[in-house]
């Protein structure tokens, strides 16, 4: 079994810390391995339904859903993705987390939430996870955007199909997206 024998912090900054972990492998040899600490993330995918019972009676493929753009400095570029965001504030749960996010960033709030699951980001650089709910019986609120990315973000509404096809041909390429959009076609063709 692989044993963190001490742990100790470089870096912090905002809601992250950068760990080198000193590390004994099952046969006793110690190495060190450096990583970001997170509290994770959430996101949520929208489908515009009026229930999930009701996306259970429809092909889901062709149900709209919400992507928002942000802009990612580790690579230089704007992606679309489905609205999401750090798990920022102590002791909140993640749905509550997500409903924020969703009213933040693409100016909707649901009537019906659903878990998804979770996936771990880059296992091999972070510990940080993202959360992943559906949403649906959508109504638009009056939103708040915070920070520079947020300001200049759009938000594109297109069928679940579509979003796929764009994942399929690398136009998206974030995975939360990607794996979210496919759960979601997945929980409908199991719920029928």
């Amino acid at each position: 079994m692989f044993q963190s024998r001490r742990r100790h912090r470089l870096h912090e900054w905002a809601v992250w810390s950068l760990i080198e972990d000193h590390i004994e492998s099952p046969t006793g040899e110690e190495f060190v391995r450096t990583y970001v600490d997170s509290p994770g993330a959430v996101g949520v995918v929208v489908v515009d339904a009026a229930s999930f019972e009701d996306l259970s009676r429809r092909d889901p493929s062709s149900v709209t859903t919400v992507l928002v753009s942000q802009y990612r400095a580790p690579f230089g570029e704007v992606m679309w993705e489905i609205p999401a965001g750090m798990r920022d504030v102590a002791d909140e749960p993640a749905e509550t987390t997500a409903r924020r996010e969703l009213a933040e960033e693409a100016g909707l709030e649901a009537d019906h939430w659903r878990y998804l699951g979770v996936m771990a980001s880059a296992p091999g650089i972070t510990n940080s996870t993202v959360e992943i709910f559906a949403c649906c019986g959508l109504r638009e609120v009056d939103h708040e955007r915070h920070g520079p990315e947020e300001d200049h973000m759009e938000v594109r509404r297109l069928s679940i199909a579509d979003a796929l096809d764009e994942c399929r041909r690398g136009h998206i390429t974030d995975s939360k997206t990607i794996i979210g959009l496919q759960w979601v076609v997945q929980w409908a063709a199991e719920s029928k």
